[in-house]
């Protein structure tokens, strides 16, 4: 018998639930009396449901991007993929940013129920008061060879620029970008402070809010006062987090996994890059798994992993010739990779 490639599984943030994702629920979701439940919330709180919202004929970004909408149908899309994952061993969860919720519930340390609690809450708390907003820029090249001295020239230049009435700080550490956030006056002095990169960068994100700094704080305090340290409990399998410590099961202090979740990672800088590397190192796992929806996560998952000097990859190409010859990163947001953890739905 053929032992089961373990697999740690990875789960989106916001913004990737696209046009391409249109219909992704009632492609994936398998329980549809779950998927009444969450309808049923969304309903009783005055929100379009996330059926009507899947099914709509077509991509409104005004509407599927803000947090209130985006939130909970990427965190559905994601809890229906964990589910489907079949012929592998999972030997860790993490997400990035808004996956972070994701990964509670995947590894069960929040019910299917409690995690959409939390996910719909701080989701409709962010768009309720949309404090500041997001930029992304890369310190890598195409090639994506590391240049630590680039990123400590831009978060040297972001401390110079962070000043009270101009606010900006490192949002994420996304593999070879940055994700700033801030204050419009804030993001407006590095947008000009810069030069266009690959022809797109900096890039602002529509309906991101200035996630992950001090500027979260009510967010935060809010999210505190909704919910309750009762909805968390001890996981099934190992969480790492933003800081890319990990949260074992057995060993878990479920307040401070509360507290972690709705303060730290609310106000503080994510650093993914530092989960990936953390679950390479710790659990050497034979694949990366996303989850859907989306497939824009990939590459920060690959620089993370060329960061850490991943079995030998320094370079886009490096990876690209070890995924050719024995692939390690799997995107469920693909229907080709999807196949090769699932039995297919």
């Amino acid at each position: 018998m053929t032992a089961k490639k373990t697999a740690v599984v990875i789960c989106p943030g916001r913004g990737t639930y696209t046009k391409t994702e249109l219909g992704y629920l009632k492609r994936h979701f398998k329980d549809a009396a779950l998927m009444a439940d969450f309808d049923t919330r969304r309903a009783s709180a005055g929100q379009e449901t996330l059926t009507a919202l899947d099914g709509a004929a077509t991509y409104s970004v005004s509407k599927h991007t803000r947090g209130d909408n985006a939130s909970a149908l990427i965190y559905a899309s994601t809890l229906a993929d964990f589910r489907a994952l079949d012929g592998v061993e999972v030997v860790a969860v993490t997400g990035n940013s808004m996956g972070w919720y994701s990964a509670l519930a995947c590894a069960g340390a929040l019910t299917a129920e409690a995690g959409f609690e939390v996910v719909n809450t701080m989701g409709t708390l962010m768009q309720e008061r949309l404090i500041g907003g997001q930029l992304i820029y890369p310190f890598v090249d195409e090639n994506w060879q590391p240049n630590p001295a680039h990123k400590a020239e831009l978060l040297a230049l972001v401390a110079r620029i962070d000043a009270p009435g101009q606010r900006i700080a490192l949002s994420i550490d996304l593999g070879g970008m940055l994700v700033l956030a801030g204050d419009e006056a804030g993001l407006k002095a590095f947008e000009a402070a810069v030069p266009v990169v690959q022809g797109r960068f900096p890039m602002r994100l529509a309906n991101h809010a200035a996630f992950h700094t001090a500027l979260q704080a009510p967010v935060a305090e809010a999210g505190r006062a909704r919910l309750s340290p009762a909805l968390f409990g001890q996981p099934d399998l190992p969480l790492i987090d933003g800081r890319g410590h990990i949260w074992w099961p057995g060993a878990v202090d479920t307040h401070k996994l509360w507290d972690y979740t709705l303060d730290h990672q609310v106000v503080q800088s994510y650093d993914f890059t530092k989960a990936i590397t953390h679950a390479a190192r710790e659990f050497a796992p034979d694949l990366f798994i996303i989850t859907g929806p989306g497939t824009t996560l990939g590459g920060a998952v690959a620089q993370s992993l060329i960061l850490a000097d991943w079995r030998g990859m320094r370079s886009k190409t490096d990876f690209q010739n070890n995924q050719n010859a024995a692939p390690l990163l799997v995107s469920m947001g693909m229907d080709d990779q999807r196949r090769t953890v699932t039995k297919g739905d």
